[in-house]
Parts: structure tokens; C-alpha cells; sequence
């Protein structure tokens, strides 16, 4: 009988101990399942974010998703394994789930940085009132009863703008002085016939050229920056467009307002693939639509109105139509080549410029070496025709190394540099079509370049006033040639350089 007794105890102690291990196993898988559900989630949320951002091709989405899905069942039928290995799934399940949450948020990341980067909607003026350093007004309401000096030669719509504000601060109507140009205004400052002045802090370039050492001479008292709308885009990146490529001539903020020393007309036609960069001087004589009248004026002096006046003023030039623009400055080239390892621009010269030597032939060049490639006109004997073609060879440098597979891995980077670099007008929505169009069709386009010519003469500008300056006259048999290319390629045809 004790006997007995001691085989019924033994095997019901065996029970106990086999149902514990029943329950921590079954705990165990139901843990596995539970990680893999949550790996299941993440990659729903992957899968939604890059559907919704319009960059991924469908086919590479679903082809996405699929595996996705197979990797969820793959994870999760493993904990039905009754060996070890539904602790593999475990662990292949939290990595998956990691490396899912990591692209999201790197995805997410770059998404937004893209966002910020298009969608411009805006051109901003920034009105300033300057004072000699020496002063002491430390606040415009010490200017109160101030001899306020203003130009009247160009930009009156934002000089009224400014003096209305000046007027409800200061509680009262400024005294101002009237001049011709700005120049004469900045020099009435300096010599004391004035003890401030209001302007446009876009024109500093002409008092600079003008009056050496003038901005170590004053400072700024007071800023307002008015905003003006810009005409809303209608066009589709998935159409032959233009693209107008303004390099203002300052380091700083991209959204200063400047002279435009580069100016270059992308035309861009996504069907056959061909991209045409036109470089245009910067002292090329035109009027400026909108701005002045029958008068003319150099090319450069546009971007001191703002992007949409360089843009009209191309659009004249070339009978065509410009949709979009994108602007960058020197800082912004440099941080573009530096993010991108380097570029390699072919030269057509031997040259030294900016303390750097440049060989015939290819070069590879950093961002400061790209800079000062870019904006050297001295050593060649067409001056700034040649400048015009080494940018369009820099540029020509930049789109083949973003094109480049090995480029992916450097996305984020890139976009963060672009962030801080350039503005454009070109929409979230748009830029994304671009990505995925890139990405369905891969390949590889034709660039052609092209430049237009002119000649040397010296004339009246209308943002100068009287003061003779440097122009180049338009050679017509050039700009009609440009602009039967450009058309041309915006209807469809193939061409050659």
C-alpha cells in the first residue's frame, strides 16, 4: 500500500511539474506572437508612409509589401515550432521590427526635409534703415526726429511700404531727404547730409561697387521684411518644364535678396530625357519687365527685385515660358559639392583661380575649389562667357553624382544640405513625382549646354541711375538660336549639341 501511495504522489508531481512546463512554453510563444503582430504594425506603418509620400513606384511598393508579409508569417509560424526555433523567430522579429522603425524614421525625416525644402510661395524684401557705426541711436524711436534719406530711382512700391511703418513707430511722419540713386543716398549718409537711410538691403551690392568700404562704415538700425506672393505654378514635373537656376551673389541665408551672378535656364524634358542648361550673362543689357519700363538694365540686377522679375526677364528674352526656379548662393554650392564627396568638372582650360590650379581636362573638385572654378572670369580672354560655361560644367558635374547608385546612401545628407541651401518653388508634391520618376524609369540623361553671347559696351543702368557701368549688348543670332532650342526640346525633339 505505501507503495502505491508513493506511485500515485510520483506521477501526479510529474503532472504538476509537465503543466508548468506547458504554461512557460506556451507563455513563451504567446510572447513570440504577440512581437510578431507588433512587427506586422510597424511594417504597415512603413509600407503607408511611403505609399503616401508619392516617391516609391507601385511596383516597388507591392513588391515591398510582399516581402513585408512574408517575413510577418515567416516570424509568426515559427512560434507554432515546438523545438528552439520559435526563439529564432523571436529574435528575427525584434530585428525586423528595429531596422522597420529606423526606415520610418529616417523616411519621415528625409520627407520632411524635402517638404521644406519646395513649396516657396513667397519672395521676401528686406527694407533696412542704416545708420553711421558712430551713432547713438540704438532703437529706431531714438531716429525719431532723424533726416531719413531715400532713393528714388527704383523699388518706390518698397520705400512707401517702409516709410508707412517707420510712421506708425515712430508715431509720427519721417523727415525725408529724396536722391536719384542709391549710391548718392549712401554717400549723403557718409557725409553727414543725412542721418539715415532707407533701402532695400538687395541694393547694398551697388553701393558696394560704388563706395569702398561703405559696409564697415554703417549698421543697421532697424529691419522689416516685406513679403510679396508669388504666382502659383501650374505644371507638372512629368511634363518638359523649365527651371531657372539663379546663383545670387552673397554667403549667408539663401533667402537674402541679391544680385543674380548665375543665371541658367534647366530645360528639362522628362519624356526623352534631355536636359538643356542655358547660361545667360549676368551683364546682359534687357529690361526688366514689371521694373523698368522701356529702360534697361544688366541681367544681375533683376535678383534685386526678386526671383519672379530674373524670371519674366528670361521669359522675354527667349519667348518662353519658366515654371519653376530654384536659388542658391556661394555657401550653398560649396555645402552641395562637400555633401556630395566631390564632383568631378571637366575644364576646358588650364587656370589659377582662388589660390587653386585647375588642369584641362577633369578635375575633381570640393566645394571651395567647385566656388572658385565657378566664378573665375579673368583668365579667359571671352571673360564672362567662359564663366557661363564653367557653371554649366559644375552643375553638369553635380546632377551625374546625384545620379549615381552609390548616391542612395547619402540621401539623408543630401537633403539636409539641400534644407539649408535652396529654395525653390517647386512643391512637395511635385519634387516627389521627380524621385519616383527617377526611380521607375533609372537611367541615365543627355545634357547639352548652351550659352549665350554678346558684346562689351559700356551704358546707363536703370537701378544706377546716370553712372556708367560695364553691359553687354545681346547678340540676336544667339538668343533666337537659344530659344528655338529650348522650344524645340520642350515640344519633344531630339537634338543634338
Amino acid at each position: 500500500m505505501p507503495q502505491r501511495r508513493e506511485q500515485r504522489e510520483r506521477r501526479r508531481h510529474q503532472g504538476r511539474r509537465g503543466s508548468r512546463h506547458y504554461d512557460e512554453k506556451k507563455g513563451r510563444n504567446t510572447l513570440g506572437k504577440v512581437i510578431a503582430v507588433i512587427q506586422l504594425l510597424i511594417s504597415v506603418i512603413f509600407v503607408g508612409i511611403l505609399f503616401n509620400s508619392g516617391m516609391i513606384p507601385m511596383k516597388y511598393l507591392a513588391a515591398g509589401a510582399v516581402v513585408l508579409l512574408l517575413l510577418f508569417a515567416l516570424t509568426f509560424g515559427m512560434q507554432y515550432i515546438r523545438n528552439k526555433i520559435h526563439i529564432v523567430g523571436i529574435v528575427l522579429s525584434i530585428l525586423i521590427s528595429a531596422a522597420l522603425a529606423f526606415g520610418t524614421y529616417y523616411f519621415m525625416n528625409m520627407h520632411q526635409a524635402i517638404s521644406n525644402i519646395g513649396g516657396a510661395e513667397y519672395k521676401t524684401d528686406n527694407m533696412i534703415v542704416v545708420v553711421k557705426k558712430e551713432d547713438s541711436a540704438e532703437s529706431i524711436l531714438d531716429a525719431q526726429n532723424y533726416i531719413f534719406g531715400v532713393q528714388t530711382a527704383a523699388d518706390q512700391t518698397n520705400n512707401e511700404k517702409m516709410i508707412t511703418k517707420l510712421s506708425t513707430l515712430i508715431g509720427q511722419e519721417p523727415n525725408v531727404s529724396e536722391f536719384n540713386t542709391v549710391q548718392e543716398e549712401a554717400q549723403a549718409l557718409l557725409d553727414g547730409r543725412i542721418e539715415a537711410a532707407i533701402y532695400n538691403e538687395a541694393f547694398n551690392s551697388l553701393i558696394t561697387d560704388e563706395i569702398e568700404g561703405y559696409e564697415d562704415q554703417v549698421r543697421i538700425l532697424y529691419q522689416y521684411g516685406i513679403d510679396t506672393k508669388l504666382e502659383k505654378v501650374d505644371q507638372s514635373v512629368t511634363e518638359p518644364f523649365n527651371v531657372y537656376i539663379s546663383g545670387i551673389d552673397v554667403y549667408g541665408p539663401i533667402s537674402t535678396n541679391s544680385r543674380s551672378d548665375v543665371n541658367i535656364i534647366a530645360t528639362v524634358n522628362p519624356e526623352t530625357r534631355q536636359v538643356l542648361l542655358t547660361t545667360t550673362p549676368r551683364d546682359y543689357y534687357v529690361t526688366l519687365p514689371g521694373v523698368s519700363g522701356n529702360q534697361r538694365d544688366k541681367l544681375t540686377h533683376a535678383g534685386i527685385y526678386g526671383v519672379d522679375v530674373s524670371m519674366a526677364t528670361l521669359e522675354q528674352l527667349y519667348n518662353t515660358d519658366i515654371n519653376y526656379y530654384a536659388r542658391v548662393n556661394f555657401t550653398s554650392l560649396i555645402e552641395i559639392v562637400d555633401t556630395l564627396g566631390g564632383v568631378d568638372v571637366n575644364s576646358e582650360y588650364a587656370f589659377e583661380a582662388g589660390g587653386y590650379s585647375f588642369q584641362q581636362g577633369v578635375n575633381h573638385l570640393n566645394g571651395k575649389q567647385a566656388l572658385a572654378f565657378s566664378r573665375e572670369r579673368h583668365s579667359f580672354a571671352t571673360g564672362d562667357n567662359q564663366r557661363g560655361k564653367n557653371q554649366e560644367a559644375v552643375i553638369t558635374a553635380i546632377i551625374n553624382k546625384m545620379l549615381t547608385p552609390s548616391m542612395l546612401t547619402k540621401a539623408m545628407d543630401i537633403v539636409k544640405e539641400l534644407d539649408d541651401c535652396v529654395e525653390t518653388n517647386v512643391s512637395m508634391d511635385q519634387l516627389s513625382k521627380l524621385i519616383q520618376m527617377q526611380l521607375n524609369s533609372g537611367g541615365s540623361w543627355s545634357i547639352l549646354t548652351d550659352n549665350a553671347i554678346g558684346t562689351g559696351d559700356s551704358n546707363t543702368c536703370y537701378s544706377s541711375g546716370s553712372q556708367m557701368l560695364y553691359v553687354m549688348n545681346p547678340n540676336e543670332v544667339s538668343v533666337n538660336s537659344i530659344s528655338s532650342k529650348i522650344n524645340r526640346i520642350l515640344g519633344g525633339e531630339k537634338i543634338t549639341q
